[in-house]
């Protein structure tokens, strides 16, 4: 494999993990293998920590493709608690209300879920990356600042109901870039006349890349120690590798 030419590969991402970690672990793994100082690794598609699943990492000169793969769509299984929300509409924060569920019916959540099909406007959320005045909204939030985000235009292509209990439902969604599923389920609390944030979040799907396809972080760990790699002809600096490394 020639990872300076440029490479993809699908991981998938464990809980606990941020995406920069993975990038971190993928790129190190390389460097000493390469007996490089640097080299481009990036991904398409940030994943929350308390998130798994699809990351598409390239590297070399396939981070090139970074903003075309990032435009892919998208699939994810979410769970949703109902009756309670968290400042940072996930489990990231305490809960910080609590509302009542009676009145929620198998019938009224599907309903529900049919106004998020198609074209939507959504307010990302405060514990987000998106910038305010040149600051990222999480920083601002965590510090305790009021953030105040402008609503997105963005698609949701499917939006299906998988399990439903009174206090929790499982949604799958196809959607494209940009959309925020913990904003989502936020916005899903509302449409009940209750409150809802995410408890568990799993990608699926980022393009062309399924969950089937990707390895675990044991498994890109080992395969990056054993697959061949084509060597660059020389170091930074003139150094010639190939003879060095043969002497």
């Amino acid at each position: 494999m020639n990872f300076l030419e440029g490479e993809t590969l699908y991981v998938d991402k464990p809980l606990g993990w941020t995406s920069f970690d993975v990038v971190k672990r993928i790129r190190s793994i390389l460097l000493r293998r390469m007996y490089l100082k640097k080299m481009k690794v990036g991904h398409a598609g940030t994943l929350d920590p308390l998130a798994t699943g699809v990351m598409v990492v390239v590297t070399g000169k396939s981070t090139k493709l970074i903003d075309s793969l990032q435009a892919g769509v998208k699939e994810y299984i979410a769970t949703i608690a109902l009756g309670a929300t968290t400042p940072s509409f996930d489990l990231e924060t305490e809960i910080d209300a609590t509302y009542p569920t009676e009145h929620i019916t198998r019938e009224a959540v599907e309903e529900a879920l049919a106004r998020f099909h198609g074209r939507i406007e959504q307010v990302p959320p405060k514990f987000s990356a998106c910038k305010v005045d040149g600051h990222r909204a999480y920083r601002m939030a965590r510090k305790g600042h009021d953030v105040e985000l402008k609503p997105k235009v963005l698609v949701i292509d499917e939006i299906e109901l998988l399990s439903f209990e009174p206090t929790q439902i499982v949604v799958r969604v196809v959607c494209g870039k940009g959309t925020y599923i913990r904003a989502l389920a936020r916005d899903i609390g509302e449409a009940l006349g209750s409150g809802a944030h995410l408890t568990a979040l799993r990608r699926t799907r980022v393009g062309d890349a399924v969950i089937d396809r990707c390895m675990t972080i044991d498994d890109i760990t080992s395969f990056l120690a054993e697959v061949e790699i084509e060597m660059p002809e020389e170091l930074p600096g003139g150094t010639k590798l190939k003879e060095e490394t043969n002497s």
